[in-house]
Parts: structure tokens; sequence; C-alpha cells
């Protein structure tokens, strides 16, 4: 196996493994989503180019589809489920004024 393709695999599997730690740590709802869908695509680009450099061109060539349909869903996906944990959990919901909560 090539070190090139070696590391950039490695570096995709940390950006997981940082992402579910976040997951883990990571107190409300929001944090968790904002975490898992930041970490997601940058760590199947990463993947996806040391893959790519393996696989030769056919194979980069799909990885490039699959990596372009993942970074234009994505952040759509994620907005619906901020929305759907919005609409259906106000305990979770942030203080809009820190401040204001403190004088009242």
């Amino acid at each position: 196996m090539n070190p090139v393709s070696s590391f950039f695999l490695l570096a995709g599997t940390a950006m997981i493994v940082l992402a579910a730690i976040g997951l883990i740590k990571l107190k409300t709802p929001y944090a968790r989503l904002h975490a898992a869908g930041k970490a997601s695509p940058v760590a199947f680009i990463l993947a996806g180019i040391g893959a790519a450099i393996e696989v030769g061109w056919a194979g980069a060539a799909q990885l490039i589809v699959a990596g372009g349909a993942l970074v234009v869903t994505l952040p759509i996906a994620v907005h619906l489920l901020f929305r759907a944990v919005h609409s259906t959990a106000p305990e979770h919901d942030p203080t809009l004024d820190e401040l204001g909560r403190d004088r009242a």
C-alpha cells in the first residue's frame, strides 16, 4: 500500500474518531449534530482520496461522484435534523439572551 494513501486513510479515520468523541462528550443535541455533520464529509473526502490513489481511475471517478453527492446532500440533511430536534425537544433549545435570564 502506498504511504500517501495510508496517510489519507488514517487521517480520515482520525476525523471519524474525533467526531465520535464529540458525539459522546457534547451535551446538547445541537452540538452533537454539529460535530457529526461537520466531520463526516471531511473524513469521507480524506479517506476517499486515500482509496482513490489505490483503486485507479475508474474507482477514483466513482469516489468523486460519491464525495460530491455527500458534500451536496449532507448540509441539507443536518439542517433537517436540526429542525426536527428543535420542534420536538424544547428543553434543549439554547437561551437567546443569557444575561436576560439572570435578570428575570
